[in-house]
């Protein structure tokens, strides 16, 4: 599956440099019986469904000619934008929600504090912790989150 993720990422980045977009995430899964491959892009500003269209398109094709097949089975190709609540995965995703300092939800393998979940607005962050400014009732408070306790982290709409 990893193979069918890298070979899919050469194909992909030269459409996605030629309009000028990025590459978020690609994963090649199996939900029942059938398999998805799923390509999320992205650019400052947003990426509209015409955007995406036009990328599964011009994949869609390449994949098509490609021989020999590097998906033998057969598959569903979804494009998309990570959406609003997007996982933060890599550094940069981070450093970004850092420096907007972004409202996120972050899951934990182990309790801290008595939550395995905490949402706030990312304030500080360093190879080994991150710091979450949020809400308990009426009162703000921080939370040290050491990273390698974060099970997910992602993006959040504040209510």
């Amino acid at each position: 599956m990893s193979n069918v993720v890298e070979v899919v990422t050469e194909m992909v980045n030269p459409i996605l440099a030629e309009h000028h977009f990025d590459l978020f995430d690609i994963e090649f899964v199996k939900e029942g019986k059938s398999w998805y491959l799923r390509v999320y892009i992205d650019k400052p500003g947003g990426i509209n469904i015409e955007e995406c269209a036009l990328v599964s398109d011009q994949l869609s094709e390449k994949l098509d000619n490609c021989d020999p097949d590097p998906i033998p089975q057969a598959y569903y190709l979804e494009v998309s934008s990570p959406g609003a609540e997007r996982p933060l995965k890599r550094e940069q995703d981070y450093q970004q929600a850092l420096a907007n300092q972004e409202y996120i939800n972050v899951s934990l393998y182990q309790q801290i504090a008595g939550k395995k979940v905490y949402e706030g607005n990312l304030i500080a962050l360093d190879d080994e912790h991150l710091v979450l400014e949020y809400m308990d009732k009426t009162r703000k408070k921080t939370v040290d989150i050491p990273r390698k306790q974060v099970a997910k982290a992602r993006l959040a709409i504040k209510f």
